[in-house]
């Protein structure tokens, strides 16, 4: 076992060997760089080659219109932010803090699993390899929720773009991809009626989160995610549930997600402590009362 440890990347270690910091501070730069390069070409150039029909990333949502296609604008300002709090990751690997590196470190070879595989998923996407595609967002996303369970207590600076963010954003791909693998918008009426169910495991999912690890980021991303599920809705077709059923969700997913958010305000002003139970020995809170006498 503690042979298999010492060559597995995904093992947390009590400290890192430099050949291990090293390689995560290349690894992370370059798959990172890898993701936004591609992310941005296909986002403006269609691929020269594949034996599918070939479409950039969004002419491929606006030729297959489904149930669970984001609005552009939306996805684009994720992205967008996400890749400049990542950068805020990969230069805790080069900080002098050694606290600071081991916890960039503990989460390093997900971060790098990760950007390959969603690097994978963009060339099988635009390609309209949609099953394939589909397979490799599942296991993003077991990929990153094993690096979510490992890592509970990870700092916001780094559980926030290197976990969470991603993390909402496959389970919503999953979505996405899956609805254009079953051709949805070929089964107009059929697909409606399952994306109408299927679409409050939304709120099943951000919830999990919320009460088990009173975790209010994936709370706050998925509500704009599905924000923007329901804005695409709307446009696509008007007379129908699934923007109401989006909006209704990203409503009490924002609002739950303000209550586990703000406790500690709650709690300055009553005496509460999130989590803490305070009590008071009965003589001790009767002690104003026996001073005024």
């Amino acid at each position: 076992m503690d042979r298999f440890n010492r060559v597995n990347p995904f093992c947390k270690r009590e400290s890192y060997t430099t050949g291990h910091l090293i390689a995560f501070k290349v690894w992370s730069s370059i798959t990172w760089l890898l993701v936004v390069v591609t992310g941005v070409y296909y986002t403006n150039h269609i691929p020269t080659e594949g034996s599918y029909k070939r479409r950039t990333i969004f002419g491929q949502s606006n030729a297959h219109p489904s149930p669970f296609t984001l609005d552009s604008t939306f996805v684009i300002i994720y992205w967008v932010i996400l890749w400049v709090l990542q950068v805020g990751f990969v230069w805790q690997l080069f900080s002098s803090t050694a606290e600071l590196v081991t916890s960039a470190a503990h989460v390093g070879s997900h971060f790098i699993f990760f950007n390959l595989l969603t690097f994978g998923h963009i060339m099988l996407w635009v390609r309209s390899h949609f099953f394939l595609a589909e397979l490799v967002l599942v296991v993003n996303f077991f990929n990153l929720l094993s690096m979510y369970f490992r890592n509970p207590k990870c700092v916001r600076f780094i559980h926030i773009p290197v976990i969470t963010a991603p993390l909402a954003f496959t389970f919503m791909a999953i979505f996405w991809n899956g609805a254009v693998m079953v051709h949805a918008h070929k089964h107009d009426m059929a697909a409606r009626i399952l994306a109408n169910i299927v679409i409050w495991g939304i709120l099943g999912f951000g919830g999990f989160f919320l009460v088990a690890y009173k975790d209010y980021t994936i709370g706050f991303e998925l509500s704009y995610l599905t924000a923007a599920l329901g804005v695409n809705q709307f446009f696509t077709k008007i007379i129908a549930l699934q923007w109401i059923f989006a909006f209704a969700i990203m409503a009490t997913l924002f609002i739950l997600t303000l209550a586990v958010a703000i406790p500690g305000i709650f709690g300055v002003r009553f005496g509460i402590e999130r989590g803490e139970v305070r009590v008071v020995d009965e003589d001790r809170e009767r002690q104003p009362l026996l001073d005024d006498r």
